[in-house]
């Protein structure tokens, strides 16, 4: 009974937010955890097509030279040659590509202010404000820890969780994104 209670509640008060969010202009303000934005990145790599075909290929390949290798039909060399190379992909992909954006960014270092708006989103820090139109979003992806609003395949901005204050918030800004993105790019 109290599930019940709690979903009427939180589709009430959800509903409610999003009704006001259309009468007028909803602000959040956050900054970046390292831990969270490098988890981040890493989901937006792992996503990534071309990093799919790629880990696969490299697997497939390791596991076909651990096999032969343990037939006894190639050396040990190339089982080494294709472990080796595993691993490198991997800490590519899980440490070093994650890391080297986070210490280049600028970005994760400040705090903003992100304001929902009818036609957009504004984004502000204490240098400087930019408004995107929805139609600058190509589309948007959620992670555990973020919103990852894609203006591209390749670029993005990462909203924080974090910066909601509760779950009514988080999910007006997911209804939002989803619905006035997917409303331009259909």
């Amino acid at each position: 009974m109290k599930t019940n209670r709690f979903r009427l509640v939180f589709c009430f008060s959800s509903n409610v937010l999003l009704s006001l969010w259309k009468l007028k202009e909803m602000t959040i303000y956050f900054d970046y955890d390292k831990d969270q934005v490098i988890k981040g990145l890493r989901y937006h790599f792992l996503t990534r097509r071309e990093i799919k075909v790629l880990i696969i290929m490299v697997n497939v390949f390791s596991i076909g030279s651990a096999i032969l290798f343990f037939m006894k039909k190639i050396q040990p060399i190339s089982f080494l040659i294709f472990s080796l190379l595993w691993l490198v992909l991997m800490l590519v992909i899980w440490r070093i590509m994650p890391a080297r954006i986070y210490k280049k960014a600028a970005t994760f270092k400040d705090k903003f202010s992100m304001t929902l708006l009818k036609d957009g989103v504004e984004l502000a820090n204490d240098r400087m404000s930019r408004k995107w139109e929805w139609q600058d979003f190509s589309h948007y992806v959620e992670s555990e820890y973020f919103f990852h609003l894609y203006f591209d395949q390749r670029s993005f901005f990462l909203v924080p969780k974090d910066g909601m204050k509760d779950i009514p918030t988080t999910q007006l800004f997911r209804d939002a994104f989803r619905d006035s993105i997917a409303r331009y790019n259909k």
